[in-house]
């Protein structure tokens, strides 16, 4: 099956369980032309993970032991979410780093959730080791075909909303999201990759030609702060020449901001890094060319509204 059959049933198959998110074309934000946006932080928890995490429980039998995942927080926070609707046990693991906001995020929706020092490969391992302890079913946060098909559910959705773009801007942490554009998109639009300078696990991977471990930090690590890229991401990417752009913290706040000011919407800087290339000039497109940003997640640290 290729990835376009995979993506529609994928699309089919969580129908029932996810939020159609919005879509609006503005000016501003100091570009000379019109910007199409598609506000995933609108997704159920905040982000686009559910699309994923919902297509692989829909799509396998999940055993007694119910379900174990990895996160640096929006795909605990899906799986969790995911789960308890669906009626399965669920253990999370998160690093530290994943912040108050998602750590609390996924305790209310009452899964299993363990805390363990370092970053996202150091959950990882935590994940593994219970998967193999239990007989849990692992749900890789990117580089799994069925979690890659549900996030390409997004880029279908947006095209029969009217997408009319020549360029897609996406944020990259693992390559989930990427890949899922990659996969339905298929060289028919083109994708920009946009990653942190202290967190490029694609940029660095494209630069050397295979998958490498790069060290992760920054405003927007807890999201997209991924040490490997994913092998679906990177193989979709090689395939289809997919340009990458690195963008430093300063120009990640300052889109994080202009969101906001501009059009009152509070994301975290995840969710705000796709704007920051075209801002901050990192990606410049042709005269005529028409552009969208995805926005992804909006699980901001500290939750402005906690109380």
């Amino acid at each position: 099956m290729n990835w376009t059959d995979r993506i529609r049933a994928a699309q089919a198959r969580i129908a029932p369980h996810i939020r159609r998110t919005p879509v609006m074309t503005v000016s501003g934000f100091g570009a000379n032309r019109p910007i199409a946006f598609k506000f995933e932080q609108m997704q159920h928890t905040g982000s686009f993970k559910p699309r994923g995490a919902f297509n692989t429980l829909l799509s396998q039998e999940v055993p007694a032991a119910g379900l174990v995942a990895a996160s640096g927080g929006n795909h605990g926070a899906a799986v969790a979410y995911a789960a308890a609707r669906l009626g399965h046990p669920a253990r999370i693991y998160v690093p530290e780093m994943a912040g108050p906001a998602k750590i609390g995020l996924i305790e209310r929706l009452g899964a299993d959730l363990q805390v363990v020092p370092g970053a996202y490969a150091n959950a990882f391992e935590a994940a593994r080791a219970y998967e193999a302890e239990t007989g849990a079913m692992q749900i890789h946060a990117y580089d799994a075909e069925a979690t890659v098909a549900g996030q390409g559910t997004l880029f279908a959705e947006w095209e029969e909303q009217g997408l009319e773009a020549d360029t897609l801007l996406v944020a990259v942490g693992g390559g989930g999201l990427i890949g899922g554009a990659l996969g339905w998109l298929a060289g028919r639009r083109r994708v920009v990759a946009v990653e942190p300078e202290t967190s490029c696990a694609l940029h660095a991977a494209l630069t050397g030609g295979m998958p490498v471990d790069v060290e992760v930090s920054g405003v927007a690590a807890n999201a997209l702060g991924a040490r490997r890229i994913g092998e679906i991401c990177i193989g979709l990417a090689q395939a289809q020449g997919t340009e990458s752009v690195l963008v430093p913290d300063a120009a990640i706040t300052e889109a994080q901001t202009a969101l906001w000011r501009e059009m009152r919407q509070l994301v975290e800087p995840a969710g705000a890094t796709a704007l920051a290339a075209l801002m901050s000039g990192a990606y410049v497109p042709g005269p005529d060319e028409r552009v969208a940003v995805l926005i992804c997640g909006g699980n901001i640290a500290p939750d402005p509204l906690r109380g």
